[in-house]
């Protein structure tokens, strides 16, 4: 086997295998001291304005995209035709007592992180003039959420994943819906959670996967019945960065 294919199996290994428990990943260690939001970036006016003008901030680079960061490796991916373009919304709801974030439950048979906490999104169609279109018309065929209830404010920084995602996270001030329409083959359920809880890094938990090809660590942020961890929590973590500065 080439170097090349060694690279390539050793970055697609690093995947969760089907029926991988995160939540039985001990915990090592949480972020209860690291720099807190203020409240006052939570607010919409402020989050409007924190997208428009950003100061300097570095992304973080986790154990789940650590391998497929490298420009090498970035590289040989699309010359592989293993990078699937993609987007996800990060949905903000508008709530009386604050912001709230809408995330979706897949259904457990999806080949690519079935039965996990994720944002509504999905592959770029070739129909899609851009990021936005692609996030907002995945939302609309996962979820029912209609594009004019919307409000893009800005993005995040691409995120690559070991499943060969490079995801562009779209951050939208959305109306809540009375209800949505879930299309059941892929989204099981959905659920908010409030922004300020996702922001609390007392709330974020570091695990540690432990592999024959090495160790993995991970971010994870259980909420209620719900275990938010992987790419959605890195994600997060992202969004965490942007408003701590």
């Amino acid at each position: 086997m080439s170097k090349t294919a060694q690279v390539e199996d050793q970055d697609l290994n690093l995947a969760a295998p089907p029926g991988f428990d995160a939540q039985a990943i001990p915990v090592v260690a949480d972020c209860a001291d690291q720099t807190r939001v203020l409240a006052n970036a939570l607010d919409p006016i402020m989050l409007k304005k924190r997208f428009q003008s950003p100061p300097q901030w570095q992304p973080e680079i986790t154990d789940e995209n650590r391998q497929v960061i490298a420009a090498d490796i970035i590289a040989k991916r699309h010359a592989l035709g293993k990078v699937t373009h993609a987007a996800v919304l990060i949905p903000l709801l508008l709530k009386p007592d604050g912001l709230s974030v809408l995330l979706t439950q897949r259904t457990e048979h999806l080949r690519d992180h079935g039965g996990q906490i994720s944002f509504p999104g999905g592959r770029m169609d070739s129909e899609d003039a851009n990021s936005y279109d692609t996030a907002l018309r995945e939302s609309e065929e996962e979820i029912g959420l209609s594009r004019d209830q919307v409000e893009i404010i800005g993005q995040l920084p691409e995120y690559l994943t070991v499943s060969g995602y490079s995801v562009i996270p779209i951050v939208g001030l959305v109306k809540p819906q009375a209800e949505y329409a879930l299309d059941h083959f892929e989204v099981a359920d959905v659920f908010e959670v409030p922004l300020r809880f996702l922001m609390d890094p007392a709330n974020h938990q570091i695990r540690v996967w432990e592999t024959e090809q090495g160790s993995r660590r991970f971010y994870s942020m259980p909420y209620e019945d719900h275990f938010i961890w992987g790419a959605t929590a890195g994600m997060l973590r992202n969004l965490y960065h942007l408003l701590k500065v």
